[in-house]
């Protein structure tokens, strides 16, 4: 059995969905302070936190969990700015109770949700494995922090973990049964659907200054269905005798905030007006990442590499979301 600690979450939704259909058996332990107990679909749901390690007792001692995944962090970058205790407490305390318990239960596998966050500001693009890493928030520092423990863990205990560096992740199910329902909401193609569906008055675009062909920024968005078929793919790299290591996961792509709006025009074939602000601090023109070595060590490629893919299967869920 393969847990899934957040898999009531956007991504970890969408892994347990692809893990039961390739035949995997699932728990989900998720405290639902940002998931959704109706994502929970496949296998078996725990109501839980691993601030309680007792409760993750209890699962890991009636099921036969084998490997773990990890999406059970928070993951809003200014609020991790304003309140990095609560950041550090959940994205690293909790974590070392998780890493614990496995550890109690004698399992080695662990997959870690982590991002590319913890590169901070590009030195060069496209970012690889071994770029510089200089997290510029907290948020990311928490990622690194426990991307430092895991490799400790792999020393000491024998841990076998791979890191998943994510660029943006985006889009939904192509069958819409699980999609992007964040609260607050702040990633930009679902923010651009709310404004084509009224929902919004208007979409900002932070700076159109920056050097890129357009004048706004560029970012390297991923499909959530291929960030799911690269973490069974890791999963299965370890369970068959891989080594601990870190990927990249992004399409190599990069899109503009503009390029963004005018797919999601064509898409939904509604007007979304525009809002032209001032830059926002911190936000590098270009983030775009190679994921030559996941491709190459895993065999993964993307299959929803296109923009109108990605925002069709989230304009798909977030009709369905409307009409609900």
């Amino acid at each position: 059995m393969i847990l899934i600690a957040g898999g009531a979450g956007y991504i970890g939704s969408h892994v347990n969905k692809e893990l039961a259909r390739r035949g995997f058996k699932t728990a989900v332990f998720d405290n639902l302070v940002y998931g959704h107990r109706e994502f929970a679909k496949w296998g078996t749901f725990f109501e839980g936190d691993l601030a309680n390690p007792g409760q993750l007792r209890t699962v890991f001692r009636e099921h036969p969990v084998e490997a773990v995944m990890h999406f059970s962090a928070y993951a809003y970058v200014g609020e991790s700015v304003e309140d990095p205790g609560k950041y550090y407490r959940n994205n690293v305390a909790n974590t070392l109770n998780l890493l614990e318990v496995m550890r109690e239960f004698r399992v080695r596998h662990f997959i870690f949700s982590s991002t590319c966050a913890t590169y901070g500001n590009p030195v060069r693009i496209p970012i690889d494995e071994n770029h510089p890493q200089a997290p510029i928030n907290p948020y990311g520092h928490t990622k690194l922090m426990v991307e430092r423990i895991l490799r400790d863990c792999d020393h000491a205990y024998g841990l076998r973990y791979a890191s998943l560096r994510y660029f943006n992740a985006a889009g939904a199910d192509p069958e819409a049964e699980v999609g992007e329902w964040h609260d607050p909401e702040t990633h930009l193609i679902p923010l651009v659907l709310d404004a084509a569906s009224g929902q919004r008055e208007n979409v900002r675009i932070f700076g159109t200054d920056y050097d890129t062909p357009d004048g706004t920024c560029i970012r390297d968005y991923i499909h959530v269905n291929d960030l799911a078929d690269a973490h069974i793919r890791a999963l299965e790299y370890l369970r068959n005798g891989g080594g601990s290591d870190v990927f990249n996961l992004g399409n190599g792509n990069g899109f503009s905030v503009k390029e963004v709006i005018e797919e999601a025009r064509t898409v939904t074939g509604k007007d979304i007006p525009v809002v032209e602000a001032d830059r926002r601090p911190g936000d590098p023109p270009v983030l775009i990442g190679s994921s030559e070595k996941i491709r190459k060590t895993l065999g993964w490629e993307p299959q929803y590499a296109a923009l109108t893919d990605i925002i069709g299967t989230a304009w798909a869920w977030h009709q369905k979301l409307l009409n609900q």
